[in-house]
């Protein structure tokens, strides 16, 4: 999770690319390069341990966009994939 706030943050589309599911990697994106992320929190996680297959974190991200402030809140949803944490989407 930190890891692609980061790249969020400096903007490594190919690393956020990478860090996709195959069941859910888009084909293609941008990055808003007028968006300025600024904090991470990890709120919570559940599962996602050493032995685990699947996991979720809940986490806060604030950031800036023409001058006012944003916050992003989600439940994401990861899965183990070939030994690395993959990034499937919001969990329900």
């Amino acid at each position: 999770m930190r890891a692609r706030y980061s790249a969020f943050a400096v903007g490594d589309l190919g690393y956020l690319l990478g860090t996709y599911h195959q069941s859910s990697r888009p084909e293609a994106f941008s990055l808003d390069a007028s968006t300025e992320w600024i904090r991470l929190a990890v709120l919570e996680t559940e599962d996602g341990g050493l032995f685990d297959s699947a996991g979720t974190v809940r986490f806060r991200a604030v950031y800036v966009r023409d001058s006012k402030r944003g916050v992003m809140d989600e439940k994401s949803r990861f899965v183990r994939e070939d030994g690395r944490w993959t990034y499937v989407g919001p969990a329900d």
